[in-house]
């Protein structure tokens, strides 16, 4: 009985792992059709992306590649199938997406923009708050928090959550202007919904991690008897 329990949750955790990582990967591209900033590593992401000349999905796993270098060091338990499928496959994802997603709304009206951002913000704090509680590997920028908080203890995920995710704001933008970006599409790669993501990932991916992926993976009546 607790062997069919087991062999259950583990591919339960296998299917949040890779749904958690496709619907991520979906979410950033309503942020860049929305244009008010992507989310923080995205910024950085982007910064990045003007300053280097290859492409982004390229781009985007040599620079989980070096994360994940830290990743190995500090605590090796985020590493597993999520960071592999992450750091894979997530660019291509995100890349997908947003051809898409531009194709299909090649003009949106700023009401419609707003409306893909909040789509964006609450998918990607939803599908991370999946792949965190499947606990099979993370990305590579979201164990650097997680180790600080669990390894380090350093201070609680939330707070964590939000200076890691101001310093890849401000990373993100030196590297656009000094790759000779334009002031005023600035906004684009760091703006006022980057602003509000930074602040309000981390609260947001406690939440859905302890309301729905926590129950999820477990069981409603079981969480409720830990808590």
């Amino acid at each position: 009985m607790n062997e069919n329990k087991d062999r259950n949750i583990f591919y339960r955790r296998i299917g949040m792992t890779v749904f958690g990582i496709f619907l991520c990967g979906i979410s950033v591209g309503f942020f860049k059709l929305a244009a008010f900033g992507v989310d923080p590593f995205q910024s950085f992401m982007a910064g990045l992306d003007c300053a280097v000349p290859i492409r982004f999905g390229t781009l985007y796993v040599i620079a989980n590649v070096c994360l994940l270098l830290f990743s190995l060091f500090a605590d090796r338990h985020y590493i597993g199938l999520g960071t592999i499928i992450n750091l894979s496959l997530l660019g291509y994802i995100v890349e997908f997406s947003y051809d898409f997603l531009k194709q299909t709304f090649p003009d949106p009206s700023a009401g419609f923009r707003i409306i893909s951002f909040l789509i964006g913000v609450s998918v990607m704090c939803f599908s991370s708050a999946f792949y965190f509680t499947a606990d099979m590997g993370v990305s590579t920028y979201d164990a650097v928090a997680l180790i600080l908080v669990n390894k380090w203890h350093i201070g609680k995920f939330k707070f964590i959550r939000i200076i890691t995710d101001l310093m890849c704001v401000a990373a993100g933008c030196c590297l656009y202007i000094v790759s000779g970006g334009e002031f005023s599409k600035l906004p684009q790669i760091a703006g006022i919904g980057t602003i509000i993501t930074a602040f309000f990932m981390g609260p947001l991916i406690d939440f859905f991690n302890r309301k729905v992926a926590w129950p999820f993976l477990y069981g409603k009546r079981n969480v409720e008897k830990s808590s």
